[in-house]
């Protein structure tokens, strides 16, 4: 058994040095994908970055230099035919990939804004396909390419697991993805790799700035959270890293609240948070 000195350096630092990640969910600055993509390369990891369209590129692209990223493609997950692209150009370049963080959801308007029991079957399908069967599809593109292992990373929220208000057809939505991590991480875990969501507290971001009375929300989560304070950004990267990083080469299958501890006040929460949203209106 070797003893501290040998097994524990108290300067010890993660490190991805030689490890290739692909990074999809990038709109901009903002983007909960961002402060994953920095701590990724400040570990030494090399990314594939993607874009959705020619509309996002000019606010990725300059994100994408600043990572030093070799690959940066446009990936509609809506369009197969680019996610194949994305892969195969990592299967050129690198021959490898070690991991994936996958930060990608949409839904339309019309459907975010009304009641689920009101939501068109195009509206849910729209939402279930790209926000959860992307990550099937990537789980399959990522597998031949994983040949020593690897880590999959998702985004979720809380709302898959507890009505939050508001959050409407979206927490069916995450209530799939959540269990399709679970579902893979069986699959896939022979091989090694690794599956796990981040369920992240509310952040303002463009996706979170189309939810109706997210003001609301943000005041409603610091108050009721233990830490009594709203998540930074920063804390899901820093989360993602360690997800990406061998310090959990044994966590799989896990969905990991990075929220302040508000999903432990789900009672509390669900009150003021109907309280706030309805007062901001």
């Amino acid at each position: 058994m070797p003893d501290f000195a040998e097994c524990c350096d108290p300067a010890e630092l993660l490190d991805l040095s030689g490890r290739k990640g692909l990074v999809v969910g990038i709109a901009n600055d903002r983007s909960l994908a961002w402060p994953a993509a920095l701590h990724f390369r400040q570990a030494g990891a090399d990314l594939a970055i993607t874009y959705v369209d020619a509309r996002t590129k000019p606010f990725v692209a300059p994100l994408a230099e600043r990572l030093e990223a070799p690959i940066l493609l446009p990936c509609n997950v809506k369009e197969p035919h680019e996610l194949d692209a994305v892969f195969d150009a990592i299967a050129r370049r690198w021959g490898q990939l070690d991991f994936i963080i996958h930060a990608v959801g949409s839904v339309p308007p019309a459907d975010l804004h009304g009641r689920l029991t009101d939501c068109s079957v195009e509206g849910f399908s729209d939402a279930m396909s790209v926000s959860v069967h992307s990550l099937i599809r990537m789980a399959h593109l990522a597998e031949p390419l994983m040949k020593g292992g690897g880590s999959l990373i998702t985004l979720s929220y809380l709302g898959g697991e507890r009505v939050v208000e508001n959050y409407n057809v979206m927490g069916p939505v995450k209530a799939a993805l959540e269990a399709t991590v679970r579902y893979l991480a069986h699959e896939l875990g022979p091989a090694n790799i690794r599956v796990n969501a981040i369920s992240a507290g509310p952040v303002m971001t463009r996706a979170a700035s189309g939810l109706t009375g997210f003001s609301g929300l943000l005041d409603a989560t610091a108050r009721a959270a233990p830490l009594r304070r709203n998540i930074e950004a920063d804390e899901v990267g820093r989360a993602a890293l360690l997800f990406a990083s061998d310090y959990t080469s044994a966590i799989t299958g896990e969905v990991l609240h990075v929220d302040a501890g508000v999903h432990v006040e789900s009672p509390v929460f669900s009150a003021r948070t109907k309280a706030k949203t309805e007062e901001s209106g």
